[in-house]
């Protein structure tokens, strides 16, 4: 099973170049199931019905969230809606939505379940991942009821990732981490098998401040009258920012490689998933 997944979707820019990636190539590399991260899609903050059928008439199979999930609550209905439009699992009990989806993948005869998780550390104040992903875990196992397990880890400290990602080894099939839309080069199949990387980067122009047209941060960087000078997308041409994750019959990683395409930061030129 080939799993592909793409980092923070920044803007327009962002949105455009994801879905120009994905129907290029989801075929010529084989990509069995593809999974995004929206949280940014629509103008920096959140996602709209627009965009995620933009994203699903392209192909992608799941859209994960993060700390900017309910950023456009005109439509706060999605989240029921779309059942394919997932949001962290650790938010309070009551809040819309749901944190995992289980879809068949019928051509393989296979089970994935995709998780979306959100960290405490200089984040907001939510549950506590490690023991809502425990619950989880102890309902749904590797090559019980599930062929694979993919966690989509929206955290910002590093330290919280490495530790969630080895403490969950060997129970999953891969944990990347998103949010900082700065991709990271740690990239590794831990010791039991688990597939990692702290951060996949984001897919948005990278000539700018982590996806932000430059001009507002820095305005709230240097003066208090400025600090919440309003902040718009950088709309120039975006690197695409991604894994692909390769799952062995036993449910774990057996191949794990970077995207970095187009845009400007420097290519993977070694991505050759094939």
């Amino acid at each position: 099973m080939r799993i592909a997944f793409f980092g923070d979707v920044m803007g327009k820019s962002g949105t455009d170049a994801v879905i120009n990636y994905i129907q290029s190539n989801k075929t010529k590399y084989k990509f069995d199931f593809v999974v995004v991260n929206g949280e940014n899609a629509a103008y920096g903050f959140g996602i709209n019905q627009g965009i995620c059928d933009q994203f699903f008439n392209a192909g992608v199979n799941v859209i994960t969230l993060g700390n900017h999930t309910f950023a456009r609550r005109d439509d706060i209905a999605i989240f029921e809606r779309e059942k394919r439009l997932i949001r962290p699992l650790n938010y309070p009990k009551g809040t819309p939505g749901r944190g995992f989806v289980i879809t068949d993948i019928p051509f393989l005869n296979k089970k994935i379940m995709i998780v979306n998780l959100m960290g405490r550390i200089f984040m907001e104040a939510n549950d506590d991942p490690f023991s809502k992903i425990d619950e989880l875990l102890n309902q749904y196992k590797l090559k019980v009821n599930v062929d694979a397990i993919f966690i989509d880890f929206h955290a910002e400290a590093t330290a919280e990732k490495t530790a969630l990602a080895r403490y969950l080894d060997g129970r999953i099939s891969a944990i990347i981490g998103t949010h900082t839309h700065v991709p990271t080069v740690d990239l590794q199949i831990l010791q039991n098998g688990t597939g990692f990387l702290s951060d996949c980067g984001m897919c948005g122009d990278y000539d700018s401040c982590i996806g932000m047209d430059d001009k507002a941060p820095i305005r709230r960087f240097l003066s208090k009258v400025d600090a919440h000078a309003k902040m718009t997308p950088a709309l120039k041409e975006a690197t695409v920012c991604g894994v692909v994750v390769d799952i062995n019959e036993n449910g774990l990683c057996k191949d794990i490689q970077t995207i970095r395409v187009g845009g400007f930061l420097k290519e993977q030129k070694d991505y050759n998933p094939l």
